[in-house]
């Protein structure tokens, strides 16, 4: 199997790490791009449960859920690891997983880097330098990261 590289984004934001992490999951729905959702109607909102195990899912405004994956690892203020299980057909598929890792350094009681990685990548099969190429442009993971950016400076 080859493998395909991850995609990463870092970023600085001038927040505490804690503050950061909090911005990230328990403040995730303002910020994550509402056309980023695969649901069956609108997005209403996106949350991540604040435990290992816990759901990464969306609500729609049909009051359906969608599930895009799991807490893996929750270590705050320093560490989140969620599993991405949306396939190359953009559905959720709990036999899939790939890994979105999340890494807060502090760097002064009110800057903390960020540095998001999304990997396992190659489980995509023959789709993965397109999946790759597509998550990973400006209008994927980029789009993401400023959202949160912004949020996190806000």
């Amino acid at each position: 199997m080859n493998t395909i590289a991850p995609v990463k984004k870092e970023v600085v934001v001038n927040t505490s790490a804690e503050k950061a992490f909090r911005v990230f999951t328990d403040g995730i729905d303002t910020w994550w791009p509402r056309q980023h959702h695969i649901g069956s109607a609108p997005l209403r909102r996106t949350m991540i449960e604040p435990r290992e195990g816990g759901r990464w899912y969306s609500e729609s405004m049909d009051d359906t859920e969608c599930d895009i994956g799991r807490v893996l690892v929750w270590d705050p203020p320093g560490r989140l690891v969620l599993s991405w299980q949306i396939t190359g057909e953009w559905k959720f598929d709990p036999a899939f997983v790939t890994e979105v890792e999340v890494l807060f350094a502090a760097e002064g009681p009110n800057r903390t880097k960020v540095s998001v990685e999304h990997r396992n990548l190659e489980r995509y099969g023959a789709a993965a330098p397109a999946i790759r190429e597509m998550i990973g442009a400006d209008s994927g993971w980029g789009l993401i990261v400023q959202n949160f950016v912004a949020a996190a400076n806000g």
